[in-house]
């Protein structure tokens, strides 16, 4: 009997085992099986993955491969777009085709981009383009070497304000471009240097508008630069020197004003520039100060023989590197009838006044110690410029004439009329393409009252191997300098050494 229950109990856990172990059995092949589909499914998003973003490639390949032909349908598309939408909107002017863009730059369908000569594109559509530039400097000048006194050619002394100075030197915020039709072009502008605060002019917010007909004629109103010299017919900021001129430039030269003016090529490598104007230099000036004549009459003529250009602006240095030797020849002519008026203030920056080569102003009071006063007086002035650029070398040559007549005075002065000629020469060397620069420049005035004459020399380092940003140091050494304002290195009756050190910006 214990035997039998034995066995039956043997029996039963034996079944009772089987059954577990059928059940586990079971239990793990589900889960076997469960682990497959996830793997299959696995494997099956993981091949779907690789078709999408095999697709997504071909996509992209074959949206680049296509996007020539694709721009001149959207360009169609746009005009229909444009033309649909002029219709339901107040008449304006009907744009034309958009500006090409800049080799080497993005499509003209964006903007948010940097193109060189115009600063950052903020904004093109076919309405228009809006261009944004700045020209800005930090400066340090040590002008402790200077002279305390000057003594004019009169014997007339004067103590001179010698400065050691850290100044944020000067702002030019640029807004330009075209609208409506890329032949309309503007450019306005905000400028103010703030070694002139509380000075006449220490702002100006000004520009000037304009209408491209072709390459041969464009016509501007508004503030421009009298192209009396090289220096004031656009070339800045493409200068050796930062900001400042030599001072015979600076002495013969006139300056901004309000006009109109026209410009364009004659031929190829022939160009020019004409502007008639209300004075000299209407910066400081208002309306009510300038006289009821509007004879202020300034034009120049250049002719690049050999490569048909001479860099941004035709501008001095050669920076660029030509492999080719570029050469430039230029003529300039400016006659003005100027009222003591109408002259601008001493401080102005950028100011030009009338003065002898002594420095002395034309119009100031009693000039010539006789008792007499200038009120009017005919300005006439020629220059002739030529330069030569060659891998990385430049020079570059100015001289000057200027007549001083058909005076009209309050009592008696000494002369009938006054004939000043002076010459500059600048030249400059590559230390490092894109990145270093030496410079040195020499300038002397001969006139009846003095011969003053300046020497410069210095550095542009381009950190960065691009033009826009530099840092440059300077040394000048003025002889009775007869000219100068807060807004340069010198002063009027400087001689010795200034020292400059500047952080330039300028795109």
């Amino acid at each position: 009997m214990a035997t039998y229950k034995t066995a039956l109990a043997i029996s039963l856990s034996m079944a009772f085992s089987h059954s577990a172990l059928a059940q586990s059995s079971s239990q793990n092949d589900q889960l076997a099986e469960e682990i497959r589909q996830l793997q299959a499914l696995k494997k099956e998003l993981e091949q779907r993955t690789r078709e999408f973003e095999q697709r997504i490639a071909a996509l992209e390949q074959q949206v680049g491969e296509s996007q020539v032909e694709s721009d001149s349908e959207t360009q169609s598309e746009r005009a229909d777009q444009s033309a649909s939408q002029v219709a339901k909107s107040p008449p304006v002017a009907a744009p034309s085709d958009p500006v090409p863009p800049v080799d080497g730059m993005q499509s003209p369908a964006n903007w948010g981009t940097y193109e060189p000569g115009k600063g950052f594109v903020l904004a093109r559509t076919d309405y228009g383009e809006v261009d944004f530039s700045v020209f800005s400097y930090a400066r340090y000048l040590n002008q402790e070497l200077f002279d305390d006194t000057y003594t004019d050619s009169f014997g007339r002394t004067r103590t001179l304000d010698i400065r050691n100075d850290i100044q944020m030197q000067k702002l030019t915020l640029n807004f330009k471009g075209w609208l409506f039709d890329p032949k309309l072009r503007y450019l306005f502008y905000t400028w103010t240097a703030n070694t002139s605060q509380g000075d006449l002019s220490q702002v100006v917010v000004a520009g000037n508008l304009g209408y491209q007909f072709n390459e041969h004629f464009n016509l501007y109103a508004g503030i421009g630069g009298l192209p009396s010299t090289r220096s004031t017919n656009y070339t800045f900021p493409n200068w050796l020197k930062n900001d400042h001129r030599t001072i015979a430039d600076e002495f013969f030269r006139g300056s901004y004003t309000t006009g109109i003016w026209a410009s364009g090529k004659i031929v190829d490598g022939l160009e020019y520039r004409a502007m008639l104007g209300n004075n000299l230099s209407q910066l400081g000036v208002n309306a009510a100060q300038l006289d009821d004549g509007l004879n202020t009459v300034s034009a120049a003529l250049w002719w690049m023989p050999t490569t048909g250009e001479y860099g941004p602006g035709n501008g001095l240095g050669d920076y660029e590197f030509h492999d080719e030797l570029a050469t430039l020849v230029g003529i300039n002519f400016t006659h003005s009838r100027e009222d003591a008026q109408g002259q601008s203030d001493t401080e102005g920056f950028e100011n030009s006044q009338l003065r002898l080569s002594d420095g002395t102003l034309i119009f100031s009071e009693d000039p010539f110690l006789t008792g007499g006063n200038v009120r009017r007086a005919t300005y006439q002035m020629a220059a002739i410029s030529g330069g030569l650029k060659y891998q990385g070398w430049s020079l570059e040559a100015e001289a000057y004439l200027r007549r001083l007549d058909n005076f009209r005075t309050i009592g008696t002065i000494p002369v009938s009329s006054l004939t000043d000629h002076g010459f500059q020469l600048q030249g400059s060397t590559m230390l490092i393409p894109s990145e270093l620069q030496a410079y040195a420049g020499y300038s002397k005035i001969y006139g009846d009252y003095g011969n003053p004459y300046d020497f410069s020399v210095g550095l542009n380092w381009f950190p960065m191997a691009l033009k826009e940003f530099r840092l440059s140091v300077g040394g000048l050494y003025l002889n009775d300098s007869p000219v100068g304002y807060s807004s340069v290195p010198f002063s009027v009756g400087a001689n010795g050494w200034a020292f400059t050190t500047d952080v330039i910006v300028a795109f």
